[in-house]
Parts: structure tokens; C-alpha cells; sequence
């Protein structure tokens, strides 16, 4: 059976980087989360640490929490990654220019035989492979929150992405318990794509007084037995990001991912879903 890779970086310590992080320690990865400072860096640890005794008490780790942090580092700079680091995986918020900038500085510190991603949920692997000078050892590693447990990373190829490195993300990704689709780099992927247009039609079925939030959501679980409806999702993934997410589908797709006018207006309000405790629901 593939193994996790000796040694992991992931960029970036918030939700999605703290959970892409916990995964390949649990299954035996040294890594190495990088923040912004040694305030940001001391914090990523603190976030999994909390939610790796979570898990222990579910019973979702195959061993103690204080095992697999000692797996865990985290340091304030990219220049202070392991050269020897096998994988790198991206994980900032999605700014492509952020996120070419330090894929690009990585590049700068690993030897030539590691693997870099994105965990980018829509933008374009292609475009952030151009950053590189290797392109060809880059793809995209969507993950799905929350990482550790979700079954799902979608593997995204660029053109110039080599058929060794998508074989390696694959093997990976098994290693770590998840399931795989491999798709070809385009606007939205395949699970941005269609998430995100049952997300915004639910959203212009509120603003037309269609049905509540709470009567979609109903609908979506129990008809179409989805896990939870696209508005509950939708304050679980941020209003915010799903309006950024529908800005450029709108560019790139056209109007049929024009984001509805209550999406505009909640986010400008600050209600943003979970993390601000208002969304479609209160949190």
C-alpha cells in the first residue's frame, strides 16, 4: 500500500491548512505548517492541537493526540522549510497572486523532486503553474472541509502537470483514507462548479420567498438525501468565499453564476456564516 510522504509543508495554518496538516500527521507524515510570524505559526498548532483532542476523544485517531503533535512543527517563513520536504501544499486564502508568490518562494527552498499543490477551490491551477518554474511537478489537491474527516480530494490537472506526480497525489491521497476524482484544470473543477450552482439558485430561491432556508435545506437532505442542504453548506464554507467563488465563475462561466443580490448584501453586512455567528442561520 502507498504511504503518506516523509515530509509535508503546508502553506497557510487556518481551517483548511490546520485540517490538510492534521490529516498527514495522523497517517505518520512529519509536517511543517508555515504562518506569518511566530504569533500566526504558535496559533496553526494551538488549532489542530485542540482539534486533534477532539478527535481523540471520538476515538478518531489511531493514537494519542500527544503522539502526533510531536509530528507537528510550525515556522514563521517559507525560507525555513526542510529542502528535503517531498510535498508542499498550498492552503492561503484565495488570492492568486498570494498564492503564486509563496508556491513560487517554496519552489525556491525544495529540492527539485518534491511535489508542490493548491489547495485552491476554483482558481486556475494553469495560471498558478506559470509562476513556476517547474510546472510540470505541480497540481492542484482540493480538499474538503472539514479535512480530516471528509472522504473526498479532488486531484486537478494542468497541462503541464507530469502523469508521475498525479500517480503520486493519487497514492496519497488513498494513504490518507480519502477517495479521489481526477479532473482536468477548468473554472470551478467539477465540485466548486456544481456546488456552487445549487448553492446560488437556493440562495435566489430565498430572495424570491421560494421556500425558507430551512425548508430548501429540508428539501436537499431529505429528498436528494444530501448530508446537509447548499444554504446550511453555504455558512459552513463563508458566505464570503462563496461570493468570490461565484465573482469569477461569473468572469470566466458567464451569467448563469451571477451572484444573487442577497448574497451581495449579506456579506457586505458582515454575515458571513459560521465564523461570524450569522449566515442563512444563526451559529
Amino acid at each position: 500500500m502507498t504511504a503518506v510522504p516523509g515530509t509535508v509543508a503546508v502553506l497557510g495554518g487556518g481551517r483548511m491548512g490546520a485540517g490538510i496538516a492534521q490529516s498527514f500527521a495522523t497517517a505518520g507524515s512529519c509536517v511543517t505548517v508555515v504562518e506569518s510570524g511566530a504569533e500566526a505559526a504558535a496559533a496553526a498548532l494551538e488549532r489542530i492541537g485542540a482539534s486533534l483532542r477532539r478527535a481523540e476523544e471520538r476515538g478518531q485517531v489511531p493514537e494519542p493526540a500527544g503522539r502526533v503533535l510531536e509530528r507537528l512543527t510550525a515556522v514563521p517563513s517559507v525560507d525555513a522549510l526542510d529542502p528535503a520536504t517531498e510535498l508542499v501544499v498550498e492552503a492561503v486564502p484565495e488570492d492568486a497572486g498570494l498564492k503564486a508568490r509563496l508556491l513560487r518562494a517554496a519552489e525556491d527552498v525544495v529540492d527539485a523532486s518534491a511535489v508542490l499543490a493548491t489547495n485552491t477551490s476554483s482558481l486556475s491551477v494553469t495560471d498558478l503553474a506559470a509562476a513556476l518554474r517547474r510546472p510540470e511537478r505541480f497540481l492542484g489537491l482540493h480538499f474538503f472541509n472539514p479535512v480530516p474527516a471528509s472522504a473526498l480530494v479532488e486531484i486537478v490537472v494542468a497541462p503541464d502537470s507530469a502523469d508521475r506526480v498525479v500517480q503520486a497525489a493519487r497514492g496519497w491521497t488513498a494513504a490518507l483514507g480519502k477517495q479521489d476524482v481526477v479532473v482536468k484544470d477548468s473554472p470551478g473543477f467539477a465540485s466548486s462548479r456544481l456546488g456552487l450552482a445549487l448553492g446560488l439558485e437556493a440562495i435566489r430561491m430565498v430572495e424570491e420567498g421560494v421556500a425558507t432556508p430551512e425548508a430548501i435545506d429540508d428539501a436537499m437532505r431529505l429528498g436528494y438525501r444530501h448530508p446537509m442542504g447548499p444554504l446550511r453548506l453555504t455558512d459552513l464554507v463563508g458566505l464570503d468565499v462563496r461570493l468570490a467563488i461565484a465573482e469569477y465563475l461569473h468572469t470566466t462561466l458567464g451569467d448563469r453564476f451571477a451572484p444573487p443580490r442577497l448574497l451581495r448584501d449579506k456579506v457586505a453586512r458582515g454575515e458571513l456564516g459560521r465564523k461570524t455567528g450569522q449566515g442563512f442561520y444563526p451559529w
